[in-house]
């Protein structure tokens, strides 16, 4: 997409009256704030939805065997209304295809973790499922559905991929430390002065400065 048509998107074109035109289309850093689900205590601000695990192991039992979807629905219960989250966040802007009709091209800003990992708790039935069912299960999630938006499952995006690791994490104790440090303080920082993901959001972020200066102006 060229640079034109992408400033478009971001700021707004077509046909407006006066007062329209004063508005820029979109506002990154709110959009980026509010992509977010946040906590008011814990060691994190981040945190995820709980039932958005289970559904991907829900999914994931349809390429699992021995294990029917129906199972993990009843038979799978989590403790935790919202996971925990640990990793620093980036603001990210791409131009998408919105879900209507016409398929119409925007730009989304989204909260990106390069690196994150989480603590989840995982209640089931026994003996229906086994400790190592549910393992394989919350692994496959990981690998052929993911969380978050973008995600591995939807076929387009791979955002979200997770692996599995038990109280002893072995080969992951390193990254998990160095993830694990940038928690809530690190978490609010990055939040309240953003920093940019990649060159493509530095981009739009320019085409946008600039607008807001000249209108200013």
């Amino acid at each position: 997409m060229s640079a034109k048509a992408k400033r478009s998107l971001l700021i707004g074109g077509g046909k407006k009256t006066a007062a329209q035109r004063r508005e820029i289309k979109h506002d990154p850093e709110t959009e980026y704030r509010s992509s977010v689900h946040t906590q008011e205590q814990g060691e994190t601000l981040l945190c995820f939805p709980a039932p958005g695990v289970k559904s991907a192991m829900a999914t994931a039992a349809l390429e699992t065997e021995g294990v029917k979807k129906t199972s993990v629905q009843r038979l799978i219960f989590m403790p935790q209304r919202y996971i925990p989250v640990w990793g620093k966040p980036y603001l990210k802007m791409d131009v998408v295809r919105n879900s209507d009709v016409n398929r119409t091209p925007d730009v989304r800003t989204r909260a990106y973790l390069p690196r994150w990992c989480a603590e989840v708790e995982v209640a089931f039935v026994m003996p229906a499922l086994s400790t190592y069912a549910v393992a394989s299960l919350l692994q496959n999630a990981g690998a052929i559905c993911g969380i978050g938006d973008f995600r591995q499952e939807k076929g387009r995006g791979a955002f979200g991929t997770f692996t599995v690791a038990g109280e002893d994490l072995g080969e992951f104790q390193e990254v998990w430390d160095e993830i694990t440090a940038e928690g809530r303080a690190v978490q609010k920082a990055a939040m309240d002065e953003p920093e940019l993901a990649d060159l493509d959001t530095e981009e739009l972020m320019a085409v946008l400065n600039e607008e807001r200066q000249r209108r200013v102006a």
